[in-house]
């Protein structure tokens, strides 16, 4: 198969992961005869500095032609330390989503047998995790109407949803739920927000075309507190774009380290795959970020294209580098730290 993949290395450490993630896809590309056509794009920070816009057109021209997309991070200290800035990195993710139509983000916690005991969380709680977040991502209150009043005293920003939205988020999850355990969980706060009743009336109403997924009701702030006393209870989830943003973050940790959690975020037309952590500022340059997430949302880009064998193979030379300790410095607890690109090579090289 050939592919062509929008290749946006990002801020901070996105461009140190996102190599690795390359050199691991490059070899199982040669290992299961596969072309992949990779095409540079700017976007975040480095963009902005380059040409004054996040997310330009020429980015975006890139993506809409390529198969996929193949995402680091977003993110630079001195837009994050400016109130006043006026353009963002992070305007060039949201446009991104919204003018690529990715209204699903994919996220899933699971845990990695070798780590189970650097988890905070006690192992009699988080043995057998295996859950995946669906949050919605283009509307809610990140694209509702915003502003200042009464002299800048007084600030609003307003949640808003349509019902077929909530529908085309809710049928990705009720499909996911049915190639799994058949269990799907609608997380809202219905008992307050009117957003959150249009969501649970449009899943009830759902609910027939779906006889063999057993659907559950719950509140945001339950679910917050479920997450880290009973998370194997779970298994597909679904949500609104804020409370999904939150509660897939808290979830991270059930792993041991954001580092860890790939993502993907699904279109009609075309999807991108990317780690849920940050550009991470603080260790730019240093070759020390962990890129297993990254390599691990590379595997999930395989998936999308119904090629489980090569991210099977994925997923298992990443296992082997946890179990044998090739790992960077946020998992090495006092044993040898390895650098990012010492860990790409040891995963290339062992598939």
């Amino acid at each position: 198969m050939k592919l062509n993949v929008a290749l946006l290395a990002g801020d901070g450490i996105g461009p140190e992961v996102i190599d690795q993630a390359v050199k691991v896809c490059n070899v199982i590309a040669t290992k299961f005869n596969h072309e992949i056509n990779w095409r540079p794009a700017l976007t975040g920070a480095a963009a902005i500095d380059a040409v004054g816009d996040p997310y330009p057109d020429e980015t975006h021209e890139i993506c809409i032609t390529s198969d996929a997309v193949l995402f680091g991070a977003i993110g630079h200290p001195k837009y994050d330390n400016d109130p006043s800035a006026k353009v963002r990195p992070e305007q060039g993710l949201l446009r991104m989503r919204q003018k690529l139509g990715l209204f699903a983000n994919v996220r899933p916690t699971f845990t990695f047998p070798s780590l189970i005991d650097k988890s905070p969380l006690k192992r009699e709680r988080i043995e057998g995790t295996d859950l995946v977040f669906l949050r919605e991502l283009t509307g809610g209150i990140y694209f509702g109407k915003r502003g200042r009043e009464d002299n800048g005293d007084t600030a609003y920003d307003t949640c808003t949803y349509t019902r077929k939205e909530v529908q085309r988020l809710a049928k990705k999850g009720f499909e996911m739920a049915q190639k799994r355990s058949k269990r799907l969980c609608c997380v809202d706060k219905a008992n307050v927000l009117e957003t959150s009743r249009l969501w649970r009336e449009t899943v009830q109403a759902m609910e027939k075309d779906y006889p063999d997924v057993e659907v559950s009701y719950e509140f945001v702030d339950a679910v917050a507190m479920r997450l880290v006393q009973w998370p194997s209870e779970y298994d597909v989830l679904i949500t609104e774009n804020l409370f999904g943003d939150i509660l897939t973050d808290e979830a991270s940790v059930i792993s041991g380290s954001m580092g860890l959690m790939p993502s993907a975020s699904i279109g009609e037309s075309i999807s991108l795959y990317e780690p849920i952590h940050g550009s991470y500022p603080q260790a730019a340059g240093k070759d020390i970020a962990n890129p297993l997430a990254t390599v691990l949302s590379a595997a999930m880009l395989f998936d999308g294209f119904n090629l489980s064998d090569e991210a099977e193979a994925i997923r298992k030379v990443v296992n082997e580098s946890l179990s044998e300790g090739i790992v960077t410095e946020d998992l090495a607890e006092g044993g040898k730290a390895y650098k990012t690109s010492e860990v790409g090579d040891w995963l290339a090289s062992h598939i």
